[in-house]
């Protein structure tokens, strides 16, 4: 009996010792694997038009990986970026700011109100059923074509994905638990504050995830149509002379943009998950 448990334990320690590897590649894995397939990408992009012979009107819209990192190098070198790109992020900051003030409270309270639920779904419904593209006439005719009206589009996008996710994690909440925080004598604000919100918790950061791609969608989408500068104005501009290279040095921005909000709330989650019990069977 005693060789058995010394043997078990032998196993078990093994099994330890080999865990950190097989958890590293595991972490490691997805990230070498992305860049591995965008690295492939970039090298065929490169090398495709060495070796296939294109016509001049084909190599008028067409550019290159090299051709676009230099052009980036010399509008950030030259500072020929900066004034759009920061009347890009103004509007998406302060516009996607306003959608997390407004739809996360807007969201709880409809998911904790029976009364609210009723009166305002239907706006709710109707709204997030329209395409953001048929405001943009009439957000440009009260406020012109300024930062205002980037915002407020920037808004319109991303403040539905926030309040139905954080409608629908308010709705999922433990009963259970909320049951027993009251028969402690918990308030209402109570309930939400210790049970509603940090259970709603997923479903926000999902929501918050959603709306950081449709704010950046809006800024876009404002600047093309409705603005007099940004990097979405320089990007019009530059289809205009056929400068691709600068058309995609532009898109490379937003895309950054994204990718580093998108990342910031990633860390934001893995914060705010690590009171959650490791799911039985989990890796």
């Amino acid at each position: 009996m005693t060789d058995t448990r010394a043997l078990k334990a032998d196993i078990a320690t093994a099994g330890d010792l080999d865990a950190p590897d097989r958890s590293l590649w595991r972490r490691l894995e997805p990230t070498i694997l992305g860049i591995s397939g965008v690295a492939i990408l970039l090298l065929l992009w490169e090398v495709l038009p060495r070796i296939v012979t294109m016509n001049a009107g084909t190599k008028l819209f067409f550019t290159t990986p090299s051709q676009i990192v230099g052009t980036l190098w010399r509008l950030f070198a030259t500072g020929a970026i900066w004034t759009p790109l920061g009347v890009s992020a103004s509007g998406f900051a302060l516009g996607l700011a306003l959608a997390i003030v407004v739809g996360i409270p807007l969201g709880v309270l409809i998911g904790r109100s029976r009364t609210l639920n009723a009166m305002l779904d239907p706006f709710v419904t109707a709204f997030n059923a329209t395409p953001r593209l048929v405001f943009l006439p009439l957000v440009m005719l009260w406020f012109g074509l300024g930062l205002w009206t980037k915002v407020v589009i920037v808004f319109v996008g991303a403040v539905f994905p926030l309040l139905i996710n954080t409608y629908e994690g308010v709705r999922n909440a433990d009963k259970t638990l909320i049951n027993v925080v009251r028969s402690f004598g918990a308030s209402e604000w109570d309930v939400a504050r210790l049970v509603v919100v940090p259970n709603a918790m997923p479903y926000i950061i999902a929501g918050l995830r959603l709306a950081i791609g449709r704010a950046v969608l809006g800024v876009v989408v404002a600047e093309f149509f409705g603005s007099e500068s940004g990097l979405g104005v320089m990007m019009v501009q530059a289809a205009g002379r056929y400068q691709v290279d600068v058309m995609f040095s532009g898109l490379i921005v937003f895309a950054a943009l994204s990718l580093a909000m998108t990342a910031l709330v990633q860390m934001l989650e893995a914060r705010l998950s690590r009171w959650r019990p490791q799911q039985a069977g989990g890796e």
